[in-house]
């Protein structure tokens, strides 16, 4: 419905953008949609917390709020909701929390149609072959909105290739089976061939069902690419309009600045998860899929989480976790055939990207009084306490990248591994 939409954009391929040419580009967006009085925000949820999706949502919240009625329904797809304090660190402390609308992926979808086996079997080539249903929040297609904007961060991608544009929607706010099947078909399909990538199978199939399903939506988009340092996230793009074209020029922008390749594997990484934003593997193990392409066979993955408490985000995903760990994909793939994750899909494929395959180790350290020794071997992974780990390894002090410990170790640190992909040369 606003695919006629002009499309504006700010880029530096040397530095950050400041605040006024981020939200120059939010105001030209918005000049064309001056009618719209149900405004529906869909930013990521604190996960993102270096996006520049937060401010940016804040900002459209106050932009609008005096001429239309604005909510804000963050793109939750299997994440817990957001607590108070996380809406307020991440969007603003001026937004009241009746603003909010929370997704539940189980209950609030509407089906739109079926994505054909045949076209799954054409675009994963030949590795998937099943129906597969979109669905997504009834509102967004129910006409409680006259404008939709969906607000994210394009950065590479374990099961889509380049997150954000349509995923936000069909994942972010979508339902079981589109979540379930989706990952499968990227797991199946091997996350190594997909991460960075742009036209990948699950890209493809979210291509289809946008263009199938939302063509009527009034959905438009404003996307961002970032960094972090010291904290801070750094935007050194943003684009806005309503079909893929900004989103194919984010990704090229993202490769530039959240891939980083080195020129053969390394022994050891370290690498560490925000408390604030990581306190599940289900969110953490970004840190194992976007690093694992540069550990050398029998080498290890440290992964610092002082905030973990638990591993999935639901306590079905949870439960499953726990129940059978992170074991290698011939094991998930046995318990699929026997029935274990009926309708449970998103839960198997997160066990396969976790997994080393037995080609290195993975050391979770973590705060022994949120989640013990036993629970962290329990799933498969070896264990280290978090304060053994960081009086060793000081993310203050330890620079990302190449470093050498006193006594000769040599690590490589990845300080924000959600925000990248790191892989080799060859």
């Amino acid at each position: 419905m606003l695919k006629n939409l002009r499309e504006y954009e700010a880029q530096s391929q040397e530095g950050a953008l400041g605040k006024e040419e981020i939200f120059g580009v939010v105001d030209q967006l918005l000049a064309q949609t001056p009618d719209a009085r149900r405004v529906l925000l869909v930013p990521p949820d604190i996960t993102r917390c270096y996006s520049g999706a937060g401010d940016i949502a804040g900002y459209c919240y106050r932009r609008l709020i005096g001429q239309a009625e604005v909510h804000i329904m963050p793109a939750l797809g299997t994440h817990r909701m957001m607590t108070r304090e996380e809406q307020i660190r991440f969007i603003g402390a001026d937004i009241p929390e009746s603003a909010y609308r929370f997704h539940n992926w189980r209950t609030d979808t509407v089906k739109l149609g079926t994505v054909p086996a045949s076209y799954v079997e054409e675009i994963s080539q030949g590795t998937s072959s099943l129906d597969i249903d979109v669905e997504v929040n009834r509102h967004l297609v129910d006409g409680s909105y006259d404008l939709i904007l969906s607000i994210g961060q394009v950065v590479p991608h374990e099961v889509v290739g380049m997150a954000n544009y349509s995923k936000n929607i069909l994942v972010g706010l979508g339902g079981r089976q589109m979540i379930n099947q989706s990952h499968m078909v990227g797991a199946i399909y091997n996350l190594e061939k997909i991460m960075g990538n742009v036209d990948t199978p699950v890209r493809l199939l979210f291509d289809y069902a946008e263009e199938h399903f939302l063509s009527e939506t009034p959905l438009a988009y404003l996307l961002t690419v970032a960094t972090e340092e010291n904290h801070q996230a750094r935007i050194h793009g943003i684009f806005a309009g309503a079909s893929r074209r900004p989103f194919e020029k984010a990704s090229q922008l993202a490769k530039k600045w959240n891939i980083t390749t080195l020129p053969a594997r390394v022994s050891k990484v370290v690498a560490y998860l925000e408390p604030e934003e990581f306190t599940s593997t289900w969110v953490g193990n970004k840190a194992v899929y976007r690093s694992r392409m540069i550990v050398e066979d029998g080498g290890e993955l440290l992964v610092l989480a002082p905030g973990l408490v638990h591993f999935g985000e639901s306590e079905e995903a949870d439960r499953l976790i726990r129940q059978y760990g992170y074991r290698g994909t011939p094991y998930v793939q046995k318990l699929r055939a026997e029935g274990r994750f009926v309708d449970a899909d998103m839960v198997a494929a997160h066990m396969m990207h976790s997994s080393t395959e037995g080609r290195f180790t993975i050391t979770y350290a973590t705060d022994p009084q949120k989640v013990s020794r036993e629970e962290i071997e329990g799933v498969g992974y070896q264990y280290m306490d978090y304060q053994e780990a960081a009086a060793r390894y000081d993310m203050d002090l330890l620079p990302n990248g190449y470093c050498t410990m006193p006594d000769g170790e040599e690590i490589y640190v990845i300080k924000a591994p959600a925000l990248g992909l790191w892989k080799t040369e060859n």
